[in-house]
């Protein structure tokens, strides 16, 4: 039988991407979404940097994280898909990292959803989320029915920059 072959890139590569942000002219098609304008595409390590500002206690939404990249790139908005994803991807760059023996790792289960709910996707699902936030001394609603849980008073502990 024949090897398997796999081309999985690390997660810590993918996050260590040599790509540079990019600002991109708000497309006519677009701009019903996000208003005329530029549109910041953001570096992976830029994402990281500020989950990594987000002390014990504290929480983040990624529209805080896409508020002060478009701010500290003088752009009108920055893109929430690549946002996104690369929220997903310090997440499982910090588990990879704590696969590898490494202590300090960013603290992505302190990013939650604008709503304050949890974020079904990072690694462990909600239930990993929810215990590392109820370590830290949030309190979480349960599921109701499609919802996923959600940060109690989330507001209060929201880092803001």
């Amino acid at each position: 039988m024949a090897a398997k072959f796999t081309s999985r890139t690390r997660w810590r590569d993918k996050l260590e991407r040599e790509d540079h942000s990019k600002i991109v002219q708000i497309s006519s098609s677009m701009e019903k979404r996000f208003g005329p304008g530029t549109m910041l595409i953001a570096k992976p390590l830029e994402v990281d940097a500020l989950i990594r500002m987000t002390k014990k206690g504290m929480l983040i939404t990624v529209a805080e994280i896409r508020a002060k990249l478009a701010r500290d790139h003088n752009t009108d908005t920055t893109c929430p898909l690549t946002t996104g994803i690369f929220v997903r991807i310090a997440a499982e760059t910090a588990e990879e990292d704590l696969q590898n023996g490494k202590k300090r790792i960013t603290p992505y289960w302190r990013v939650v959803k604008d709503n304050g709910s949890l974020n079904e996707k990072f690694p462990g699902g909600v239930k990993a989320q929810s215990r590392r936030l109820k370590e830290e001394g949030h309190s979480i609603t349960p599921a109701k029915g499609k919802q996923p849980p959600k940060v109690n008073d989330f507001e209060r502990s929201l880092l803001r920059f």
